[in-house]
């Protein structure tokens, strides 16, 4: 073969070849490649999810706006009453006396007659002893009275309605001490034991007595030791709210003595003024009643004196009041009496026989049922109301 035609032989030949390896490749390719599904596309195959390892995963929260809840506003302080002052209480006594002034008005008349016969003056003994003033002080009465209209004559009604007001104000006695012992010495609080019959008012006089100390800006302490009736310490409770005054309480059917012991020491580590205590007042055995009442005083004591020991009568009882004034004076040494309900339909006379009865003076008068209603007590202006 000629120079030529081998040239042509070996360029068919690399030719050939490449058309070969070009369709072997082409081959493989399609051979590597899945077939379609029917009908659909081809979907790239799906990377697996890496997982953030564990220190790397999101905390709790994150990227989330954690919002404070709201504090709910805080209540409102109520609004404390003013009580009003002992010294303005003088003058609702002679409005609220004057509903009695039958009383007044009948021995009044009496005395104006032209002519005080013996009918005369056994008309006024029946009238001072229907008012409770008792025998023996009617009949000393009656024998100043006539002594002294005979001397001095007073026919007109003027003068008999003096000579009759100087003698009442005498009976009733002006001359005892009637302040209230609120106030302690050496540093320690006055400390007031409120006894009496349940259903006297005695919780309510409590109450009343924390008003008169707030008005007179004195800081109190009041003793729930009525621990047998629960009403008493929520109703001790209420009083105390509306003025501002604490009261320290036990729980129900728990040792009287034991709560009364507490107020007193908090008084006294607080060196508070006063400290009132409410006690139980059952008296269905006088030597119950004698055991408790003298145990509270006893534990009171190892803390500070008392001071006052204040007994609440109630003063339409009339003779069983003097009763029961006579049972609590030989339980504990009574320094003063409260008289509650001593209005229109109370007999005045019981003033002048509880004092008679026990010896120590009428303090604190009950008005009527308003929260200011609870007075000191005057002779003069009681006197004076029971003549208007």
């Amino acid at each position: 073969m000629t120079p030529m035609e081998w040239l042509y032989l070996v360029l068919g030949i690399a030719v050939l070849g490449i058309v070969l390896l070009v369709g072997l490749l082409a081959a493989g390719r399609r051979r590597s490649t899945p077939p379609p599904a029917a009908g659909g596309d081809v979907l790239a195959p799906e990377r697996p999810v890496e997982e953030a390892p564990p220190e790397e995963a999101a905390e709790p929260g994150a990227g989330v706006e954690v919002l404070e809840p709201e504090a709910p506003p805080a209540p409102e302080a109520p609004e404390l009453e003013r009580p009003e002052k002992p010294s303005s209480r003088l003058v609702r006594l002679r409005q609220r006396l004057a509903g009695s002034g039958t009383f007044g008005r009948g021995l009044l008349g009496l005395l104006s007659r032209d002519s005080l016969d013996e009918d005369t003056w056994e008309a006024i003994e029946d009238l001072l002893i229907g008012a409770d003033i008792g025998v023996g002080p009617t009949q000393e009465l009656v024998e100043r009275l006539r002594t002294r209209m005979r001397v001095e004559g007073g026919t007109d009604g003027a003068a008999a309605r003096e000579i009759l007001r100087e003698e009442l104000i005498a009976l009733v006695d002006p001359s005892m001490d009637r302040s209230l012992q609120v106030s302690g010495a050496d540093g320690n609080p006055g400390v007031l034991l409120v006894v009496g019959v349940n259903g006297t008012g005695k919780t309510t006089t409590v109450g009343k007595i924390a008003r008169i100390l707030v008005a007179e800006e004195r800081t109190a302490l009041l003793a729930a030791a009525d621990t047998f009736r629960a009403a008493a310490t929520e109703q001790l409770a209420t009083w105390g709210e509306r003025v501002g005054v604490e009261v320290v309480r036990g729980p129900e059917g728990g040792d009287p003595a034991s709560v009364a012991f507490d107020a007193v020491k908090q008084g006294v580590e607080g060196e508070l003024d006063t400290v009132v205590v409410d006690t139980a007042g059952r008296l269905q055995n006088k030597q119950g009643l004698m055991d408790e009442l003298g145990k509270v005083k006893r534990v009171i004591e190892k803390q500070a004196p008392v001071t006052e020991v204040l007994l609440v009568l109630d003063a339409t009882t009339g003779q069983n009041g003097l009763i029961q004034a006579k049972v609590f004076s030989e339980v504990v040494d009574v320094t003063g009496i409260a008289l509650t309900k001593l209005d229109g339909s109370a007999k005045g006379g019981i003033v002048v026989a509880v004092q008679r009865q026990l010896g120590v003076p009428v303090k604190l008068v009950g008005l009527g049922e308003g929260p200011d209603d609870l007075a000191p007590f005057d002779p003069a202006a009681f006197v004076d109301a029971l003549l208007s």
